[in-house]
C-alpha cells in the first residue's frame, strides 16, 4: 500500500507539521478561491465552524478528483470572534484592523481537517480553541507587526503562535497543532486506524 497522502494545502507550517509527525506526503494546493466560498456560505448564514468544514472538504474533494486512489488533506482555520469570521489578512493594514478587532478579547481559532479519497470525503474533524488577547495600544500592534516577515503573516492568520505571537495572549485553552491549522492527533489516529 501506498503511504503516501497529499496536503491540499500550500501552508508550509501544516506541511510542516507532517513532516515533523512523520507522515510522508506531497503538496498539490487545491486553489480554490476560498473568498467566493466564504461569501456564499455566509450569505445562507453559515456560522464560523461550518465554514471552515466547508472549505477543508472542498480542498480535499478537489485534489482528490485528480488524484485517484490516493489520500488527500484538505484543511482550513477561522477565527470566531462573537459568531463572525475574521479572514487571513490580505495586507498589513487588514492585519493591523484584524488585531485591533481581537484585542482584549477572547475569540476561537477553528481548524477543520478532511480526508478525501476518489473525489469524495471518507473522514473529518473539527477543532476547536480559545485564546484571550491582552489590552494593546494601537502602537505596540504596529510594533508587533513590524517583527513578522509578510510571508508568516500572510501565512497564519495574524499571529505566529509558535513565536512573537505567543506574547499577545493572557491565555490560550487548547491544541497548539489546532491553532497552527492541522490538529495533527486526531488525523494520526485515523491513519493508524487504516493502516498507514
Amino acid at each position: 500500500m501506498d503511504k503516501e497522502i497529499i496536503l491540499a494545502s500550500k501552508s508550509k507550517v501544516r506541511k510542516k507539521i507532517l513532516d515533523k509527525n512523520n507522515i510522508v506526503n506531497t503538496v498539490k494546493p487545491s486553489n480554490v478561491d476560498e473568498d467566493i466560498i466564504k461569501l456564499s456560505l455566509l450569505n445562507e448564514k453559515a456560522n464560523p465552524e461550518i465554514i471552515s468544514k466547508n472549505l477543508a472538504e472542498i480542498k480535499a474533494n478537489k485534489v482528490s478528483m485528480k488524484c485517484p486512489d490516493k489520500l488527500v488533506l484538505g484543511a482550513d482555520s477561522v477565527i470566531d470572534l462573537e459568531g463572525k469570521i475574521i479572514s487571513k489578512p490580505k495586507n498589513r493594514e487588514t492585519a493591523l484592523k484584524i488585531l485591533k478587532k481581537l484585542n482584549g478579547k477572547s475569540h476561537y481559532l477553528i481548524s477543520s481537517v478532511c480526508i478525501s479519497k476518489n473525489g469524495m470525503m471518507i473522514w473529518n474533524y473539527t477543532d476547536k480553541a480559545k485564546l484571550k488577547m491582552k489590552n494593546f495600544t494601537e502602537e505596540e500592534l504596529k510594533k508587533y507587526l513590524s517583527k513578522i516577515s509578510d510571508e508568516a503573516l500572510y501565512a497564519y492568520n495574524v499571529y505566529q503562535i509558535e513565536s512573537e505571537g505567543r506574547y499577545l495572549f493572557t491565555s490560550i485553552e487548547g491544541d497548539e497543532d489546532t491553532i497552527m491549522g492541522l490538529p495533527i492527533k486526531k488525523i494520526k489516529e485515523y491513519l493508524k486506524t487504516h493502516g498507514y
